[in-house]
């Protein structure tokens, strides 16, 4: 048996040779090799680049959240105007991450249409894959969204339940029953009758005395008229308050139950795009049964024909 030489060193000598003669020194060859062995990364597209950004600021609203939290929900670290700022800023925050997913559906959707041939039907698999991917990185950031919106929701209805309990009228005690004019008209009458007979050498002074203190004692029942009044317009006031504050509490509770039908809706959209599919697949197969139902056709008519000459030629030959 012949021995085997390693000729390994030779050949590398000879591509070395080879690299000189072309002008390949010795940095361009290790960065060649460099190149063989790390391949470079593929550039992103422009949709990766936008979920990307997109991602990147769900991040930052959720951080932003995390830290203006305990500042939102208590009344005593900051005033009004300032968790109204905050709130603000989460809803800005929140419409122009909306806007960069409405962007990425419409993208996908540009796609599809652009992806579609002859009759609506789509000849690239590995397009509708990538449509497919691309929806859903659509629907992991409508959840990541609808997650980070769910947890401001849950703060926003302890501020306005803090806002209701506040609003809610106190219970007020029970005031003691007010004597009118007839009453005091009568309780003075009684009071005469019970007088002694030494009260009729009272003097002239005392006795003109007696009407003041009846109309000072009018002015104060109409004082005390007014406050109940006055009182009772205040409890409707507080009312009106409070259905206010709860009605607002109920629009926010409809808005985020409105967000929550969005992964229903992106459940359905895709359950739609699979029935498009299974269409599509549908179609294929039925215009290749059609073909080989012809093809079937035209070999029976070939048969039937040979076989007729075949006949002939024997009856003829014979």
């Amino acid at each position: 048996m012949a021995k085997i030489r390693d000729r390994t060193e030779d050949f590398k000598d000879a591509v070395n040779r080879g690299a000189l003669s072309l002008g390949f020194n010795e940095a361009k060859r290790a960065a060649l090799l460099a190149s063989f062995i790390l391949h470079k990364p593929r550039e992103r597209s422009h949709f990766t680049k936008a979920a990307l950004k997109t991602l990147e600021s769900i991040g930052t609203l959720e951080q932003f959240l995390i830290k203006h939290r305990k500042d939102y929900v208590d009344p005593h670290r900051t005033t009004t105007e300032e968790r109204d700022s905050i709130e603000h800023e989460i809803g800005v925050f929140v419409k122009a991450c909306k806007e960069q997913i409405d962007i990425l559906k419409n993208s996908i959707t540009d796609e599809e249409v652009n992806s579609k041939g002859w009759l609506g039907i789509r000849g690239d698999n590995a397009n509708a894959d990538t449509i497919a991917h691309k929806h859903g990185v659509v629907l992991i950031l409508s959840e990541r969204l609808h997650a980070v919106t769910s947890q401001f929701d849950q703060l926003r209805a302890v501020r306005f339940q803090d806002a209701i309990n506040r609003a809610m009228p106190r219970r007020k005690p029970k005031r003691a029953p007010q004597k009118t004019s007839t009453d005091i008209f009568q309780s003075s009458n009684n009071h005469e009758t019970r007088e002694p007979a030494s009260s009729e050498i009272r003097d002239h002074g005392e006795i003109q005395a007696e009407p003041m203190k009846v109309q000072q004692q009018l002015l104060d029942d109409e004082t005390r008229a007014l406050q109940v009044e006055l009182s009772s317009l205040l409890d409707a006031a507080r009312d009106t308050e409070t259905k206010m504050v709860e009605m607002s509490a109920l629009n926010h509770l409809m808005s985020t139950h409105v967000l929550q039908q969005a992964q229903q809706i992106e459940y359905l959209y895709d359950q739609a795009i699979e029935a498009t599919k299974n269409v599509e697949m549908g179609n294929k197969e039925l215009t290749q049964a059609i073909q080989r139902n012809s093809s079937s056709r035209t070999f029976l008519l070939l048969f039937l024909i040979v076989l007729t000459f075949s006949v002939l030629f024997l009856d003829w030959y014979s």
